[in-house]
């Protein structure tokens, strides 16, 4: 079987190119329809031979909590028709790549043992930038397991100063 990348590659490129006069607008509905499509037990409904596309994308409409936009139903509906629905989330992870080396940006995922206020991601988001030194696109996940500090994400580089790592160091050069 193919790699779930080597799937997604050409749908991704494909809305990124039909998307392009408002890729901020399909970026919105694909991240939000790509959450509802990782759910395993839709994922399970859509590879079920009994059920329509039409069914499937009417769940997934009627999670969506508003009418979905016509090229969001187009889009399922080439999904659906070529039995790729659950490459749905790779899809619109490489969308987001996409959109994010046109724009200059990147993601920055921030993983934290506690709640940070939006003053202080702020002040973290620019350090971050100047520390990268590109626009990043901040989200907070929160990691108890880190005791204190933060661990930082932007693509395959890892900033990590949290108590945790801090801890396993001492441990390292103790043991040495």
């Amino acid at each position: 079987m193919a790699e779930l990348a080597t799937i997604a590659r050409p749908y991704a490129e494909a809305l990124f190119k039909a998307s392009a006069s408002d890729l901020s607008g399909a970026a919105a509905w694909l991240e939000k329809v790509a959450a509802i499509g990782a759910n395993p037990e839709l994922q399970q409904f859509a590879d079920n031979p009994k059920v329509t596309a039409d069914q499937v994308i009417g769940v997934v409409g009627g999670a969506f909590g508003a009418p979905l936009p016509p090229a969001a139903n187009n889009f399922l509906m080439a999904l659906l028709e070529n039995g790729r629905f659950h490459a749905l989330p790779e899809i619109a992870k490489q969308f987001r790549t996409l959109a994010n080396a046109q724009s200059g940006t990147s993601d920055a995922v921030v993983y934290s043992a506690f709640p940070i206020d939006a003053t202080a991601l702020g002040n973290v988001a620019a350090t971050l930038e100047k520390r990268f030194g590109r626009k990043l696109q901040v989200t907070v996940q929160q990691d108890p397991s880190l005791i204190g500090g933060i661990r930082v994400v932007v693509g395959d580089e890892v900033l990590d100063t949290s108590v945790k790592a801090r801890l396993e160091q001492m441990k390292v050069a103790l043991v040495a």
